[in-house]
């Protein structure tokens, strides 16, 4: 998995102990069969949904397109976000301590004849799977797959205490 250069450039200066607070986008891709897109992540060998981090100044939306596009050479129309989260705290596989502000985004395919494939580095394989037929994925996965899902019109998010 390539490290974006920023974040090396931020890991050069404070080292890999320390916590970094990343934006990060999730597109729960359906396509008019109702299925879902996931990837098999190189660094785990997990299934989840397709993700990554912002760029600086990168517009969220825009974000969640490169990112699918880049991890499965398909392209997606953002419908709305689905929700706000924050991961717990995460050590990388390379060492680097990280957490995520998730943003989840129900997407759809942008235009017919698409074939998802894997397109880079960060997957192993890529598949559509019914709701009712997913792979083993993380409890957090299921609960982003569910937001986005929803038909809710707005964000969700956490309460505060």
């Amino acid at each position: 998995m390539m490290t974006p250069s920023f974040v090396s450039a931020l890991r050069a200066a404070v080292g890999s102990d320390h916590l970094l607070w990343l934006p990060g986008v999730n597109a729960v891709v359906r396509d008019e069969a109702g299925r879902v897109l996931l990837h098999r992540r190189s660094d785990t060998g997990q299934w989840s949904v397709l993700s990554g981090i912002l760029e600086p100044g990168e517009d969220p939306a825009a974000g969640v397109v490169r990112e699918v596009q880049e991890e499965t050479g398909i392209r997606v129309a953002v419908e709305r976000l689905a929700a706000v989260t924050v991961s717990p705290p995460v050590r990388h596989p390379n060492g680097d301590l990280a957490q995520y502000l998730e943003l989840v985004f129900a997407c759809r395919l942008a235009g017919p004849g698409q074939v998802a494939r894997v397109a880079d580095d960060e997957s192993l394989e890529v598949g559509w799977f019914a709701l009712n037929a997913l792979p083993p994925v993380r409890e957090s996965v299921l609960e982003r797959i569910a937001l986005a899902s929803s038909g809710r019109p707005q964000a969700w998010f956490r309460q505060a205490p």
